[in-house]
Formats: C-alpha cells, structure tokens, sequence
C-alpha cells in the first residue's frame, strides 16, 4: 500500500484528504491512502516518518512551510527559491528515506491567478509574509508584477514592507488594483474575521485574491465583491498544486 498524508497543525476541515480520496476512487486506484498527521511541532515529522514506512509524499500546510526544510535532503528550484515547501517527495529505494521538498503553491497560484491579469495589474499587495506569501511574490515576479508586503509588525530593514497602519485609502486607490490575502484571516470557523484594509478604496479595477478557500466567500472578498472588485478564492490553486504533487509523486 502506497500511503501519503498532509502534515499540518489543524487539520480539521483540510481539502487534500478528500480530495485525494475521490481521486483515488475515480481513477479506480485501490493501493493508496490518504491520512492527516496534525502536529503540535514539526520535529514531529521524524516520528511519522519512522511509524509510517510506506510514505510516499507528504503535503505541508501552515504553519510548516518554511521550518521544514531543515529536514529535506534536497530542494527543488521552486522549493529553494522561495524558502518554503509544500510537498515533500520521499525516495527509499536506497533503504534511507531520501526528502526532497518542492513548492507546488507557485504552479497552482500561476494557474488560477493568470486568466485574471489585466494590464493595472502591475503592482500587488501583499497581505502577510509568511511561505504561501513567497510562492505568490516568486510567481508575480516572473510575469513582471511588482510585489509589496503588509505585516502587523514594520521590519524597517526591508523594502517594499508596510504595516496595516500604513495603507491607506490612497494607496489603494492610486498604486494597488491587485491585492492579495495570503494569511489564514477569515479562514473557518473565524468566518468574520476580515484583513484591516480600507474596502472604500476598492473599486471596479482592482482584482482580490484570497487564499483561503473556507468558505468560498471571505469576509475580504465579499467586502471587495460589494465595491464591483473582481474577488477569486483558492479553490482553483488547491486542484491545481494538489495535481502538480500527484505528478511529483508518481515521477
């Protein structure tokens, strides 16, 4: 039996373990199983790997991404270049597991995010500076889309880097017509919890993309959606970064 898993601190309402569920059911896969290992730390990776020896691949989720990668062996260049993974792929045809870690977010933000680029696009926001954040500025970057970072704490060693204190409507109105949630705010159950943003500066030109997929409408999309903004979940970049392990997987 072929297993995989998401590794995870809560990992209550997750997508993959459905997901990959009825994917094995559908392409009538019968020696493959999915499970959840939510850990209070990710040094608890060791154990699972040590009482799970038929782990093929691992799914990685908040808040993991970056402090795994202390135990990979290896870094594909989407993993190394943003400093955060979100699957590992496990080799032990040695007889030692040999980790390798990629990021599949970048392939699965690119896919969902690129029929929706218009030419005022050019300058993001970026809400929260966490892994899933690296993906999406590792993606913007490529297509020439200029990244800017909001976080509760000011790192005045950084550029491009604001508070929420600091956008205001102007900002908004006048620089960014792409803003993007990449914390975990308005995520189930806290479903009224919204990014301090300024929503009277949203207009019909900006595009809104959350991360979060639960629910399907945020708080910041719904308030976006009611000023004619352009407002997408991450639903579609789930499908996709989850498709893009399955092939990593089974490389």
């Amino acid at each position: 039996m072929r297993a995989f898993g998401l590794i995870g601190k809560q990992l209550g309402h997750s997508f993959s373990k459905k997901y990959f569920e009825e994917k094995f059911q559908k392409l009538g896969i019968t020696d493959c199983s999915y499970e959840l290992f939510p850990i209070d730390s990710i040094a608890n990776i060791e154990t699972i790997l040590a009482s799970n020896p038929n782990l093929i691949g691992l799914n990685v989720t908040i808040p993991y991404k970056e402090s795994v990668l202390k135990y990979l062996d290896h870094l594909d260049p989407s993993a190394e270049k943003t400093g955060a993974v979100n699957c590992i792929k496990i080799n032990s045809e040695t007889g030692k597991k040999v980790l390798t870690g990629y990021n599949t977010d970048t392939f699965g933000f690119q896919q969902s995010i690129k029929p929706f680029l218009e030419p005022q696009h050019d300058k993001a926001l970026i809400l929260g500076t966490g892994g899933a954040s690296k993906a999406v500025e590792y993606v913007l970057k490529q297509i020439g889309v200029n990244c800017f970072f909001v976080s509760r704490s000011n790192d005045e060693s950084k550029e491009n880097y604001f508070t929420y204190g600091q956008i205001n409507e102007q900002k908004i109105t006048d620089h960014f017509k792409l803003i993007i949630n990449t914390t975990p705010v308005g995520m189930y159950p806290d479903v009224d919890s919204c990014p301090n943003i300024s929503f009277d500066s949203i207009g019909p030109q900006h595009l809104l993309y959350d991360l979060v997929y639960n629910p399907e409408q945020t708080s910041f999309l719904k308030k976006g959606k009611e000023k004619g903004a352009v407002a997408i979940n991450g639903l579609s970049m789930l499908y996709h970064q989850a498709d893009k392990a399955w092939s990593i997987w089974n490389s």
